[in-house]
């Protein structure tokens, strides 16, 4: 399944390198174009938001949308991850998994075994 992901700080791309897959791609402005199922990885954006390039790309891909994998950071308190949240349920799919910043290696083993499901 491909991989959709955005990066601003570099730690989805640096969790995306660590699980080492190859049928990814980066958003970058909102505007790519995706014709087929995918996985997304995004991050959480000011208080628990979604980053805005991520709300464009979503507005016109989110048919292919099958789960969402979101990194945060705990120091947001309840905001932790929010924006994993907030697409399952706008977009009715589920929060396969939160993750710490780029994560632990036992979070790539987990997601690694989440993606398998896919």
């Amino acid at each position: 399944m491909k991989i959709v992901y955005a990066s601003r700080t570099g730690n989805v791309e640096s969790l995306i390198e660590s699980l080492d897959i190859e049928d990814h791609f980066k958003i970058e402005d909102g505007n790519e174009i995706v014709n087929e199922d995918y996985l997304l990885f995004t991050y959480t954006d000011g208080f628990g938001d979604v980053p805005y390039e991520v709300e464009q790309f979503l507005d016109h891909n989110a048919s292919y949308l099958k789960g969402v994998i979101v990194s945060g950071d705990q120091g947001y308190g309840e905001a932790y991850c929010q924006a994993g949240d907030k697409i399952s349920k706008q977009y009715n799919v589920p929060c396969l998994y939160k993750v710490e910043n780029e994560g632990s290696k036992q979070d790539i083993d987990e997601i690694r075994k989440v993606i398998r499901c896919f």
